[in-house]
């Protein structure tokens, strides 16, 4: 490849388009620095909402808006076997299943990269995505960090992201805030600048509820609500309707407040007891994937943070064979959840992660 064609290769790039005002703003704004933009949908679903048949829509007035090619990829039946499916086996093995983190490693960013390399010529995509990337020349490695706007930050939705698929992702948005996303929009003109933010993971604007998704692939199957000493205290109708930690509508009364504390699949049970039986000292962490640093094989310091919400707090890492670590945390935590994911932080950035397994 002569010169030219190098620099014109590495001036292309794929961007995601989901309908949305962030992924818009990120194409706009590297067309407007001068890249070639390409506009990549991928159809994950039929329904409402962004991602789905609505978000296609307005994906493909924009690339219409900025004078770019549109294409859309039909990636349903993979959204299927690796969300959907994902989703269900996790609920009704008792786990509550984090889909984001894997949708976009393995239905998104994986796909889209393979796709900008196999059909379109470049190396390069781009998504609407609040976090940042930088290459450290001392550790020859991309290292995946937080964004700017730390309300917007979602490097915990990002940390499964190998170094292959940093090396070729760009973030436009990572170094600015939401409002500046909006004002960039709205000078640029953009059909999607007032369009509202999507509040809730895609199956939930399309089905109403997880509940109401739910029951669509798990059929109702009566168990007992029991306490800690076996104790039967009610009835429920699944124990993929809880989650650990959960308080409001347990669906039974008593003197003291009660939180889930654990599912048992196999007696098809819900066990309840008080709060500080749903407080844990450390948790097993399974599919480690290390993002930022080579894997370490000595324990190390860091701050991990086990919901997208939550506040990273300290914690000693232990590694494990297989892809695996044992978290020690500092102080006792709340409803460590298995299925959600714990990831590990330096500051802003993020060494990596994985998915709970015990609390």
């Amino acid at each position: 490849m002569d010169r030219k064609s190098v620099r014109k290769f590495m001036r292309k790039v794929v961007v995601g388009l989901s309908g949305g005002v962030d992924s818009s703003v990120a194409a706009a704004t590297l067309h407007h620095q001068g890249y070639e933009v390409i506009g990549l949908t991928l159809w994950l679903m039929k329904g409402k909402g962004q991602c789905c048949s609505e978000g296609m829509v307005d994906a493909a007035f924009i690339c219409e808006q900025l004078g770019v090619t549109h294409h859309i990829v039909d990636s349903r039946d993979l959204f299927q076997t690796e969300i959907i499916d994902y989703l269900v086996n996790g609920y009704e093995a008792g786990i509550t299943p984090l889909p984001c983190s894997q949708c976009n490693k393995t239905v998104k960013f994986g796909p889209m990269v393979r796709y900008a390399r196999e059909t379109l010529g470049t190396d390069r995509i781009a998504t609407g995505h609040y976090a940042r990337i930088r290459f450290s020349e001392a550790d020859n490695r991309y290292q995946l960090l937080r964004a700017i706007d730390p309300l917007k930050d979602q490097s915990y939705f990002l940390y499964d992201l190998t170094q292959d698929l940093l090396s070729a992702t760009i973030f436009p948005l990572g170094e600015q805030t939401k409002e500046q996303t909006r004002e960039i929009a709205r000078e640029f003109g953009l059909k999607t600048a007032e369009k509202p933010d999507s509040q809730d993971l895609c199956l939930i604007e399309t089905h109403g509820s997880m509940r109401t998704f739910l029951d669509k692939y798990i059929a109702p199957a009566e168990g007992d609500i029991v306490d800690l000493d076996g104790n039967v205290l009610g009835k429920h109708t699944g124990i993929h309707h809880y989650t650990i930690g959960q308080r409001k509508g347990i669906g039974v009364a008593a003197a003291e407040p009660l939180y889930v504390v654990k599912l048992d699949p196999v007696t098809n049970r819900v066990i309840v007891g008080g709060r500080e039986s749903a407080v844990s000292t450390d948790c097993t962490v399974g599919r480690m994937n290390w993002a930022s640093i080579a894997e370490p094989t000595t324990p190390i310091r860091a701050e991990v943070q086990v919901r997208y919400r939550s506040r990273a707090v300290p914690v000693n890492v232990i590694p494990l064979e297989g892809y695996r670590a044992r978290l020690v945390f500092d102080e006792p935590q709340f409803s460590i959840t298995p299925g959600q994911a714990a990831v590990l932080y330096d500051g802003d950035t993020v060494l990596g992660g994985g998915i709970i397994e015990k609390g």
